[in-house]
């Protein structure tokens, strides 16, 4: 899949660029291409505030349900935007097994860890450093410990629009001990803009063939289950429904994209490509957005046979999700 030939490029001469972009207010930073469109970020959680892209009558449109300001993120119990992990959706009963030894980590939903936990990345403070009037790049350490996951993680996402309409999320991480690390951008997305219309009129295609059934509480069962004759069978696209909160088992890199989310009476399609194995989606909010997470499987460390989270020591995490934008 060419788009995902990534160089892994040290960060840190990434930071000693002279940046072009200038922050809106404290703590927020903006960026944007030549067609209008802009992406301003938050150092609370870093978060996606807004995501302004022209409809198919030239309207810039906010399509993703934001935080207003830093002091809304802090307080943000609906993950509106922000970077989640160290691990993105539920671990079962917050624990899991890594060479021998049991991880207990905070469990903030129910008896489950949930998004990285009680004050997981979306509750951190993250740097951010512009790079150019078009790119920035969004650090932080989560230290050894840390809602109860072992070892130092440094980790970084460069965020990047092009005059194609991508905005670009390339993430790349170290650990100093074996961990785990599933993060995402839990991405609300309405196409009509933020407040403005339903998200039951917008027509989802995905590109997966299996889900991952869950139980009561929204565990994987640990079975992969054909989309086809069910409600999960969004292969040929079909308007979005407020019934799911489920893990989609993506085809892989096959040079489609994972998914794409229309709304008719804007115009305006959004294709997401990435190199992660699932796609997470929720729909129970109509009103507020679509959630689509890129990720790996929920509770992957305690099923053998979905693929690994695992990250050891000189080992370079790396994944990259475009959201592209065009108008039909």
């Amino acid at each position: 899949m060419t788009k995902f030939k990534i160089i892994c490029a040290v960060f840190v001469s990434l930071l000693l660029l002279a940046g072009c972009g200038k922050p809106a207010e404290p703590d927020t930073f903006t960026i944007r291409n030549d067609n209008g469109m802009t992406a301003t970020f938050c150092t609370t959680g870093g978060r996606l505030l807004r995501l302004e892209v022209p409809d198919r009558d030239g309207l810039i449109r906010n399509v993703v349900w934001g935080c207003a300001d830093a002091a809304e993120c802090a307080t943000d119990p609906d993950y509106r935007q922000p970077i989640v992990g160290r691990y993105g959706n539920r671990i079962a009963k917050g624990r899991f097994e890594l060479d021998g030894y049991t991880y207990q980590l905070s469990v903030n939903e129910g008896e489950n860890h949930l998004h990285g936990g009680k004050a997981g990345f979306d509750k951190r403070e993250w740097t951010i450093q512009p790079l150019s009037d078009c790119s920035l790049l969004m650090t932080r350490i989560s230290p050894d410990g840390e809602e109860g996951y072992p070892g130092n993680l440094e980790i970084s996402v460069l965020c990047t629009l092009t005059d194609k309409n991508d905005l670009v999320l390339q993430y790349a991480a170290v650990t100093d001990a074996p961990t785990i690390l599933n993060p995402t951008l839990h991405a609300w997305f309405n196409l009509h803009g933020s407040g403005e219309g339903l998200t039951t009129t917008h027509i989802l295609r995905i590109n997966a063939d299996h889900y991952t059934p869950v139980d009561a509480e929204l565990i994987p069962t640990g079975e992969i289950a054909p989309v086809e004759g069910t409600a999960f069978d969004f292969r040929t696209g079909k308007p979005v429904t407020p019934e799911f909160d489920h893990n989609f088992v993506l085809r892989g890199a096959s040079g489609e994209p994972a998914l794409e989310l229309f709304e008719p009476a804007t115009g305006i399609l959004l294709k997401v490509y990435t190199d992660q194995p699932g796609l997470q989606l929720y729909t129970g909010r109509p009103d507020c957005g679509v959630v689509l997470e890129t990720q790996h499987f929920p509770d992957s460390p305690n099923h053998p046979d979905f693929p690994s989270t695992e990250l050891r020591p000189g080992e370079n995490y790396t994944q990259t999700t475009i959201y592209h934008f065009e108008n039909l």
